[in-house]
């Protein structure tokens, strides 16, 4: 695995999944993960009590946490420089697009990535459903499920086991429209 790719997840505070309240990053390079962030961040938003009680993080912890403008700067070399993967990609791309708009961040306009939920169900026929969880109990791989640093590892273990498979992720590249917020040449949701 040559490519070194940016398994990410986030976590978001409310219905609109417009602004982070954590963020999980695992790097995969040479067929191994070789770096893992996490931290909560202060969304500057309310909480819905439908994401307080998924994710565990109240109003109260994100408060201390940096801003999504403050975490840019360490995240933006890092996104750079490998080919995004989240499980579900297309909503983590999404909250991303929105918070680059909302703190009026330029970046990029358009972004690539792979879904690991898309690859399972190419690649893992006869599963029950294509969840995170289902397919990290299917490879047996540990997870703390809504918690950004658990489930963006996961993400990076579920890219190296679908390899050991035989499975190239690059097969399912797609391309993320960052100004507008949408996958290029439809949809990739599960």
């Amino acid at each position: 695995m040559p490519e070194r790719y940016i398994a990410f997840d986030v976590e978001t505070p409310n219905s609109a999944n417009s602004r982070m309240s954590a963020i999980g990053v695992a790097v995969v390079e040479g067929g191994e993960v070789v770096g893992e962030y996490s931290t909560l961040v202060n969304p500057e938003t309310h909480f819905d009590p439908f994401n307080i009680q998924l994710t565990g993080i109240t109003p109260e912890q994100a408060a201390q946490a940096p801003t999504f403008r403050e975490l840019w700067p360490m995240l933006e070399p890092v996104f750079s420089g490998g080919i995004l993967a989240a499980h579900n990609a297309p909503f983590d791309m999404a909250v991303l697009s929105k918070c680059l708009r909302a703190y009026g961040i330029r970046w990029r306009a358009l972004a690539d990535y792979v879904c690991t939920c898309q690859i399972g169900r190419r690649s893992c026929l006869g599963m029950p459903n294509y969840r995170l969880d289902t397919l990290c109990r299917r490879f047996d791989i540990p997870l703390d499920h809504h918690r950004a640093g658990s489930d963006s590892m996961a993400c990076a273990q579920l890219l190296l086991r679908y390899r050991e498979m035989g499975v190239d992720p690059l097969r399912f590249r797609r391309r993320y429209d960052l100004l507008h917020a949408r996958t290029l040449g439809g949809s990739a949701y599960c």
